[in-house]
């Protein structure tokens, strides 16, 4: 599943869902942009995690969850919880943020 929130409902999503992948991002974030397409790949690949999108300057609520201070950050939630979070644009970073929440 893969979901651009269009509302500051991100806990709606953490709660029905086991394994859940977050983007923080902003239209003014060149880095955001970057990663994206590769954020949107990695969801296409592994269809029994949710992947969403958060504006971050529109859903301060739903930024909150991961303390999110710089763009993009990446957060895995597992069970619930915040199992882990990266401020990155490389790639790699974010692969290996999504072994945390995958096994």
């Amino acid at each position: 599943m893969f979901v651009e929130l269009t509302e500051d409902n991100l806990q709606q999503y953490i709660a029905g869902n086991d394994k859940v992948m977050v983007q923080f991002s902003a239209s003014w974030c060149g880095n955001c942009r970057i990663m994206k397409p590769k954020f949107k790949k990695l969801a296409s690949e592994n269809e029994d995690v949710a992947f969403l999108i958060v504006d971050a300057e529109k859903f301060p609520e739903s930024r909150k969850l991961a303390n999110v201070d710089n763009l993009p950050t990446f957060a895995a939630f597992s069970g619930g919880s915040l199992a882990g979070q990266v401020q990155t644009n490389k790639a790699e970073l974010l692969t290996e943020l999504f072994e945390k929440v995958k096994s």
